[in-house]
């Protein structure tokens, strides 16, 4: 068996792919109320979906017996935290953990989205005092 090189491989995008009970539901709060846009959608009934917004995308997978994870299954980057958890909050979803400053340099926050999924966002903190 020879050796590859994992270099040599060239890694693309990797996505997020959530298991939702409800692809209605789902989708009228991820383009609905987050203004992500259906770019792929397969089966009748639908059964998955790809949305994207900005840099994200977003995988999303018919699963009729899923059982939400306890931990986050996902990480999202934003540049408006607070922005995001009061619409998350506006939009009746539970806030696992509210925002906080990390000490990590990211402003941080965890949601359930619609279906139970846990999601962990961030938001880089500027730094006080910049390199000169």
């Amino acid at each position: 068996m020879s050796m590859i090189d994992p270099d040599s491989i060239g890694f693309g995008r990797i996505a997020a792919t959530l298991p939702v009970q409800d692809m209605a539901r789902a989708l009228s709060f991820y383009c609905g109320t987050l203004g992500f846009t259906k770019i792929f959608e397969n089966g009748d009934p639908v059964g998955f979906v790809i949305l994207r917004r900005d840099g994200a995308e977003l995988h999303l997978t018919l699963q009729k017996a899923h059982k939400p994870a306890t931990f986050p299954v996902a990480h999202l980057m934003v540049q408006d935290a607070n922005g995001l958890a009061t619409l998350c909050e506006a939009s009746g979803l539970r806030i696992v953990k509210g925002v906080r400053d990390k000490e990590y340099g990211l402003r941080a926050f965890v949601f359930e989205d619609t279906e139970g999924n846990r999601i962990d966002v961030g938001q880089p903190l500027r730094s006080a005092h910049p390199a000169e």
